[in-house]
């Protein structure tokens, strides 16, 4: 029986042996299609850049006229008023007993004046015929039918009746001076009065407000800080040795970092004198009407000093993660990622400082898929 196992045992083996073996097929990874774009020189605008704030071009301080308490405050700060509208309402009982007083004292005098009128015409009625006696009296004088003295006594009549016509006619203008006076008070005393209500200057935001109902309003003291609405301007610090470059009338380009927004905008003003601590000088750019605007927010102003040549990509070619920026560039079919340091950026390309070289294949747009070491087949 032994030689039986055994022989068993072997074609066992035999039979183990001669099972075919499973064979590995390995699979051809496929190429991604890829677009490229040559880095080539361009000519590259130069520019440099200035910092500064929004300011309002217009801000006006506004103070009482008079001393009284505030019975009315209709603004708070962040409003926007209109020209003309009431910020401020004082406790004037003190002025509207002046207008009355005024007032009545415009009534009298405008009731005085009717008698002043009847007196005058009275005289010139008097005169009237004074006059007519006169020239009766003299007539007969002529004809020696009255004495010299019934004549000097018509002709003192006459001059009395022209004495009386004349102060008639002097109190009746008198009565017209103090008419003129009076309404002169009158009209005084409605402005006095007027100022009790300030009102906004122009329209406008109101930036600051240091009144409540019930506080003492001081001549000359601030009440309210106004912004006229839509005029605002960069102030710009632009170092002495640039300043040649900012000149009235020239087009700079803006970008205000709050609101995200780049737009051209002119030098307005450039201020003659140049800090002595700083060695900067102050360049106002006028700025467009602009909803989002406020004063305070930091802008950049960039002036123009000529072009120069740069390497460029496409802006889309670039990937940043965290300070890391980087591109794929296509050697051999196959992908590979290359660091690089970038510098402006201008519409759709970016200026290339270090990690590439003229002729270099980057991929643009970059696939999702794609990776380092990526077999790439490149569109022709």
């Amino acid at each position: 029986m032994r030689p039986y196992y055994a022989l068993a045992a072997l074609l066992f083996l035999a039979g183990c042996g001669n099972e075919p073996a499973d064979d590995t097929v390995g699979t051809s990874v496929t190429p991604i299609r890829v677009e490229t774009v040559a880095v080539t020189e361009t000519d590259w605008p130069s520019t440099y850049e200035a910092t500064g704030s929004i300011r309002a071009r217009t801000t006006a301080t506004i103070s009482s006229k008079l001393m009284g308490y505030a019975r009315e405050v209709r603004a708070q700060i962040g409003d926007r008023v209109r020209e003309g509208q009431p910020l401020v309402v004082l406790d004037a009982r003190d002025l509207d007993t002046s207008v009355a007083r005024a007032e009545a004292g415009r009534e009298e005098v405008k009731s005085a004046i009717p008698e002043a009128e009847s007196a005058v015409a009275l005289a010139r009625a008097q005169l009237d015929l004074a006059q007519v006696t006169f020239h009766r009296i003299k007539d007969l004088l002529n004809k020696r039918s009255i004495t010299n003295q019934e004549y000097d006594e018509a002709s003192a009549r006459l001059k009395a009746a022209q004495a009386t016509l004349d102060m008639a006619c002097a109190r009746r203008a008198q009565s017209d001076a103090k008419m003129a006076q009076s309404e002169q008070e009158v009209r005084s005393a409605g402005i006095q009065r007027g100022y009790s209500e300030i009102i906004a200057p122009f329209s406008g935001t109101i930036i600051t407000k240091s009144i409540d109902p019930g506080t003492l309003a001081v001549p000359g003291a601030p009440l309210f800080t106004i912004e006229r609405a839509g005029a605002y301007r960069l102030e710009a610090s632009v170092e002495e040795s640039r300043l040649s470059l900012a000149r009235v009338g020239k087009t700079v380009s803006i970008t205000i970092d709050g609101i995200d927004r780049t737009f051209p905008a002119r030098v307005a003003e450039v201020v003659p004198s140049v800090d002595a601590a700083a060695r900067t000088g102050t360049v106002k750019i006028d700025l467009p009407s602009l909803p989002e605007l406020r004063s305070g927010l930091f802008g950049r102003a960039l002036f123009d000093t000529g072009g120069r040549k740069v390497l460029t990509v496409p802006s889309a070619g670039v990937m940043e993660r965290g300070q890391l920026q980087s591109v794929y560039i296509a050697e051999n079919n196959v992908a590979h990622t290359r660091l690089v340091t970038l510098g402006t950026r201008v519409k759709d390309k970016v200026e290339v400082l270090s990690g590439l070289n003229q002729g270099d294949r980057v991929i643009v747009p970059i696939p999702t898929s794609l990776a380092d070491g990526a077999p790439i087949e490149v569109r022709q």
